[in-house]
């Protein structure tokens, strides 16, 4: 009987020869490995996609060879035996079963073969660190490269938190988390997702805003995909150099207007990566399936030219034809590369580009804008969640907006197509109540010809009001929402005179980072008598004042972007409809209960997020069934518990022991 050794190589052979390559030139099992990846010879039977690789097409169903492998595999219940109908991660082909599998099922970790030893040490989705058992040390060629101790996930959590801890400067912690996703990514989402209350403002706002003006001096490893103006007519060639093949979610961002901070050029990727760690920490979608990307067009940042350690490319933005080209170009090539489904999130454009690409794409891509939609959402749900404090409804109540760019013009459109659904008027009705002051003063018709297109239709007849203070004597509104990315602007006079016609007025500083806040809590509630219901866009402690305490709720995009990914995989929708943020919106403002209101806080605390997510998850995909646009059939009884099945888990996976009777995990070459 030959022996197991033998019985491989001669095993391996054979299929080299199935899936058309020819073992010329194999002089020994060694060369062998060079000649395919041993994925393609000795691979679990898996499914159709997972025979695809390396092999042709005519010889991707090979149920024979199924048959024969899995024959061979050691007895008892494997990932490879589950059926995998229904995808997890965001409906994901959960190829290599990571997730398809529960957390007490080994699986084994592929890269193009078995990683093991320093390799598999040194690739961040399947490093444990010391937390690898004594079998897989063994099995896996670990013995010697690690201390002798084994140590639980539990404890290594504990042990970066007293890193990060110990660093006094928020930079230096976000530079330790980087760090940490890019050597150990389960325990990375590990230790975000158990403390995600105290580690968010240092991952994403607002400490991310200083490692974006930074990023150049902070770079150690690239993560991500980087285009430029370089690579036109190469773009799709750029897409399949990314390891990943099953990409879910884009985050993508030109970096001309990187939170309130301006132009940062390639410096932004930050933003996306930031953005991508939060979908997978706060919505469950597998980090695997997304993919952060920034066009390089150059900057008009001087400061940043200059600089040696700049990463991008050192010319003025690039506008116009070329720009637009690039861009569709991008847009043609993501659906290449990865199907009608993928969704694309347009993150901090400069609102010249910002509503023409999402006009321009979003009836032929799945693509929405979190600084438009996104924004606009977690807006409405905390005027939503305010109402049983001010009673009435929203259409009861006047707002005035200070910034009419992005985000204050998306906002104040989902409040118009909220008013106008409940109050069954047209959205031109609702519009209004709705007033935009800009940079030189109030949105009016006698400006009508000079305004940009997004401000048009807040463009009402009225008197000249040149600042926000004379705006708010000539309008009396009942809610205050700032976004215009310039701190301070919520002035004592402005605040006092708000308060002073009305007894319980919503004010929303919504710009970030935190010193571009409108206004601080404390400020607020002092300037309103304790008088306001107050939600800011970046994290700020509570306030107390005579005697009662207010709890801040951030509206912050985090509380919607993570959900609309999670329902959008999870359905297979390919399209972004207004209506899916109407219930994104709706499902985030149910969160919000007595024990909430009685402090005033509009948004519940994050600690509870992915429970929340999971609900907008759900909500989300049942609108994209009502509206025809899911794909993935039947509709699942419970949408709810469907999405939370659906969520990543970051916990440490066991690894498969063997493959073959008597073989063992192939020993790292030297």
């Amino acid at each position: 009987m030959p022996s197991p050794r033998n019985f491989f190589w001669s095993h391996a052979t054979h299929l080299l020869r199935r899936c058309g390559r020819q073992p010329d030139g194999v002089s020994s099992q060694r060369s062998l490995y060079s000649a395919a990846p041993i994925a393609d010879l000795i691979a679990p039977p898996l499914g159709a996609n997972f025979w695809g690789i390396g092999c042709s097409r005519r010889h991707r169903n090979l149920p024979a060879m199924e048959n024969q492998v899995k024959g061979m595999m050691s007895g008892g219940l494997d990932v490879s035996d589950l059926k995998n109908a229904n995808t997890v991660g965001g409906g994901v082909g959960d190829t290599f079963g990571e997730d398809a599998a529960t957390e007490e099922q080994p699986f084994t970790p592929w890269a193009r073969i078995v990683a093991s030893g320093l390799e598999l040490l040194r690739d961040p989705r399947y490093n444990k660190g010391l937390a690898f058992t004594e079998v897989e040390r063994d099995r896996h060629y670990l013995r010697g490269l690690l201390p002798p101790t084994v140590i639980s996930q539990e404890l290594q959590v504990e042990r970066i938190l007293e890193n990060v801890r110990s660093y006094q400067n928020p930079l230096e912690k976000y530079i330790a988390l980087m760090d940490l996703q890019e050597r150990n990514e389960r325990l990375f989402y590990k230790v975000l997702i158990d403390h995600v209350e105290e580690l968010l403002p240092i991952v994403y706002t607002p400490v991310v805003g200083e490692a974006c003006q930074k990023y150049g001096n902070i770079f150690r490893r690239p993560h991500g995909l980087y285009i430029s103006l370089k690579d036109r007519g190469h773009v799709l060639e750029l897409l399949k150099n990314w390891p990943e093949k099953n990409v879910e979610v884009i985050v993508v961002t030109d970096g001309e207007r990187i939170l309130g901070l301006g132009d940062l050029g390639l410096n932004g990727m930050g933003i996306p990566i930031g953005k991508l760690a939060l979908y997978t920490a706060l919505g469950g979608v597998r980090p695997s399936s997304t993919l952060p990307i920034a066009i390089d067009v150059g900057t008009n940042n001087e400061a940043l030219l200059k600089n040696p350690f700049y990463i991008g490319l050192r010319q003025r933005r690039t506008t116009g034809q070329e720009y637009d080209e690039l861009l569709h170009e991008f847009m043609i090539a993501c659906k290449q590369a990865y199907g009608e489904k993928v969704l694309i999130q347009f993150e901090d454009f400069a609102n010249h580009n910002a509503f023409r690409l999402l006009q321009k794409y979003a009836t032929t891509h799945l693509v929405f804008n979190d600084d438009i939609q996104g924004t606009a959402a977690v807006a409405l749900a905390g005027l939503v969640a305010a109402l049983p404090i001010t009673g009435g409804t929203l259409a009861d109540h006047k707002f005035l907006f200070l910034g009419a760019g992005e985000a204050g013009t998306g906002i104040a459109e989902i409040i118009a197509l909220e008013v106008s659904k409940q109050g069954k008027i047209t959205v031109e009705e609702a519009r209004k109540a709705i007033h935009l002051v800009d940079s030189k003063g109030l949105v009016t018709k006698s400006r009508y010809e000079s305004l940009q297109e997004h401000k048009r239709p807040y463009a009402h007849e009225h008197p000249p009001a040149h600042d926000l203070l004379s705006a708010v004597k000539v309008l009396k509104p009942t809610v205050l929402i700032g976004t215009s990315g310039k701190g301070g602007t919520f002035t004592k006079e402005v605040l006092e005179e708000v308060s002073s016609y009305q007894d319980k007025p919503i004010i929303m500083a919504l710009s970030n980072p935190t010193s571009q806040s409108e206004c601080t809590a404390e400020e607020a509630y002092k300037y309103t008598k304790g008088k306001c219901i107050f939600a800011s866009g970046s994290p700020f402690s509570p306030v107390t004042y005579e005697g009662k305490t207010y709890v801040i709720g951030q509206s912050n995009n985090c509380y919607i972007f993570p959900g609309m990914g999670l329902g959008c995989t999870i359905s297979g929708a390919i399209r972004v409809h207004d209506d899916m943020f109407l219930a994104a919106a709706e499902a985030l403002a149910k969160q919000i209960n007595e024990e909430h209101l009685a402090k005033n806080q509009l948004y519940p605390a994050f600690n509870e997020i992915r429970e929340i997510s999971a609900h907008i998850g759900a909500a989300v995909a049942a609108k994209a069934y009502e509206l025809g646009l899911a794909t993935k059939l039947p509709q699942p009884k419970d949408l709810f518990a469907y999405a939370k099945s659906c969520m990543y888990s970051p916990n440490y996976r066991q690894y498969r022991k063997s493959l073959l009777p008597g073989a063992t995990v192939p020993r790292p070459r030297l």
